[in-house]
């Protein structure tokens, strides 16, 4: 297996230099920084090098793609920081979040700003063909859609106790999902692959998509403080509803589970109470199962492609995605 880490690296230089040079002409300053802020905060760039990886993986060049990626990456920054100010969350990627340094005005036209510059850049795009152009742009419509409908479900699931698998199934593939099926899709379309192959990639990025959050639903019970970055159960203690905490109500008799998720201000041995009812009711487990079966089936989506390094790397990207441990 090639070193996931390293791979992004060699495909993150070239996407930041795209996106330096398509926010370099915003004005006024402040918004100009504020734009570019969280871009140079030292992301993975996993979705964008999704895209330039694909392009490649279905037998295009990379430069095809570089402009796609960009935008891609450029939605999913504005989607952080317009989710920072709703959740008021004071940090992000280890820095000061955008609203906490230029203020909720600024932060919203940032935002705003990376969103319509986004859609500039794929209408830009070189070596590729109108055609190509309007079937990417349409991706990133769709995926932005699917953002905000993603966004709102979680916010209805607030203060609901009942929420269904499908549900939560349905809320993960918009919010977090929609937005990976898409830079695979983007970067299949850019790469010239026919019609058979940019859906089951699109496909690949739903999987994976999904894959991505149950892995993160699993690490905050079953991960380190020091490796998360914040106390573990940290769900438990906001009462959210993840897929262990729905898998654990629907599995345990008894209310205390309930009980827990309700409370305000729970104690860390209450947190820990109820990790441990959702370990021994088999809900932990069940999460982590669901996130390896979403991997094997994104891999076995892999096989409609030509074996090529690429591929291999999309293969990589699949397991990455379940050993991230944080």
């Amino acid at each position: 297996m090639s070193d996931v880490k390293e791979v992004l690296g060699t495909y993150s230089g070239d996407i930041t230099k795209t996106i330096e040079e398509e926010l370099s002409t915003i004005t006024p300053d402040n918004l100009a920084e504020a734009s570019v802020y969280l871009t140079r905060a030292g992301g993975k760039m996993l979705r964008p090098a999704l895209t330039l990886i694909t392009a490649e993986a279905v037998g295009g060049k990379r430069e095809s793609a570089l402009k796609a990626g960009a935008a891609i990456e450029l939605i999913h920054t504005f989607s952080l920081i317009h989710d920072d100010i709703m959740d008021q969350d004071d940090m992000r990627r280890g820095m000061p979040s955008v609203h906490k340094v230029w203020g909720d005005d600024v932060a919203i036209l940032a935002g705003d700003t990376l969103f319509s510059k986004a859609f500039e850049i794929i209408i830009g795009s070189e070596g590729t063909s109108s055609d190509q152009n309007n079937k990417a742009l349409a991706t990133v419509a769709d995926a932005c859609v699917k953002i905000c409908e993603g966004q709102a479900l979680d916010m209805g699931f607030e203060e609901r106790f009942d929420v269904t698998e499908d549900e939560y199934m349905e809320m993960i593939f918009k919010k977090t999902g929609a937005l990976i099926a898409a830079a695979t899709k983007a970067g299949a379309i850019m790469g010239g692959a026919d019609d058979e192959v940019i859906d089951a990639m699109y496909e690949y990025g739903r999987l994976i998509g999904l894959a991505f959050q149950i892995q993160d639903d699993y690490l905050d019970l079953a991960s380190d403080e020091e490796t998360l970055g914040k106390p573990i159960g940290s769900d438990i203690g906001k009462g959210k509803m993840t897929i262990i905490a729905i898998k654990g109500l629907a599995s345990v008799e008894d209310d205390r589970l309930l009980e827990i998720l309700k409370a305000e201000n729970n104690s860390q041995d209450e947190i820990d109470e109820a990790i441990e009812i959702l370990t021994n009711c088999g809900a932990i487990e069940y999460a982590r199962n669901l996130a390896l079966e979403s991997v094997d089936k994104a891999k076995q989506v892999l096989e409609i492609l030509d074996d090529s390094s690429s591929k291999q790397v999309l293969s990589d990207i699949a397991d990455f995605v379940l050993e991230r441990s944080a």
